[in-house]
């Protein structure tokens, strides 16, 4: 670590969120986080949660201006770990796939299906970076995306807030922003996977490969449109549900970040997915 690194404000936690999660804190303090892949979303946000210090990044920005297709995730999770961070809370709006899993379903997922199209999802790819450095090419283990620790503190302290979460299930991830067909969605429907989002790829393989530790936490905002026979969904209905949910998410994740493990008790498959590999490339 370098001496601007030291001097730097740090946190333990990041939360991968809209302002709704941060805006009523006391003492927040932003700051701006360069990073060699160019900005992050927006500036990062630090505050104090049950004597924790937590980084929350808007994903989509402050104002909502940065589709899922153009987020800069790479940048996003270099920033959080610049900062010290090792846990990560990806919570985000996504559809029911099957008719069990309506609007207000919280479901902490334990699988992924990758159905983007164009998104940089590697650090390791052999690219020269701006400062000189070219990493290697790496091949991260990612039979289980998300942090089995965070998994269960997340299911363990939402269902001890009363909500009725649901242990496990496959978010399967379009390049968005449009929704999906009926077509499509029925057919991811009859694959037999539980939700659909935009925003959880690459997220969590860029988590991984920086030894970070990632949690999803899905809200269903709408059945998807293979499951309705209405005009389908849309950001208005998506918007709406959110919104009516957000203090419970919210709560939710601040007793989580209380419950996390703490950075140097990290004893899971995240600290070693590059295991023996030569990555070349200096992490923050």
């Amino acid at each position: 670590m370098t001496a601007a690194q030291s001097a730097a404000p740090r946190a333990e936690i990041g939360v991968i969120g809209g302002s709704g999660f941060y805006s009523f804190l006391d003492d927040v303090t932003e700051i701006t986080v360069e990073t060699p892949y160019g900005p992050p979303s927006d500036s990062l946000f630090l505050g104090d949660i049950a004597g924790r210090r937590v980084a929350f990044l808007p994903r989509h920005g402050r104002t909502h201006s940065v589709p899922p297709h153009r987020i800069n995730y790479r940048a996003n999770l270099w920033a959080l770990r610049s900062l010290g961070v090792r846990q990560v809370l990806g919570p985000c709006a996504v559809g029911g796939l099957q008719p069990e899993y309506g609007p207000g379903t919280l479901l902490i997922p334990d699988q992924l299906v990758d159905r983007t199209k164009s998104r940089v999802q590697t650090y390791y790819d052999g690219q020269r970076l701006p400062d000189g450095v070219v990493p290697n090419v790496a091949h991260a283990t990612f039979a289980d995306p998300y942090c089995p620790a965070g998994r269960a503190a997340a299911l363990t302290t939402a269902r001890e807030q009363g909500w009725d979460a649901v242990d496990g299930g496959t978010m399967c991830v379009i390049e968005g922003p449009r929704f999906s067909t009926r077509a499509e969605s029925r057919w991811h429907a009859a694959q037999g996977w539980s939700v659909v989002g935009m925003t959880g790829h690459p997220e969590a393989i860029l988590a991984r490969e920086l030894a970070l530790c990632y949690t999803s936490l899905a809200l269903v905002t709408d059945l998807d449109a293979g499951a309705e026979t209405g005009d389908g969904v849309s950001h208005t209905e998506v918007l709406k549900v959110f919104a009516a949910n957000v203090d419970r998410l919210r709560g939710v994740l601040f007793d989580v970040v209380a419950a996390l493990p703490g950075g140097t008790d990290r004893d899971c498959l995240c600290t070693a997915a590059l295991q023996g590999q030569d990555t070349g490339l200096p992490l923050p």
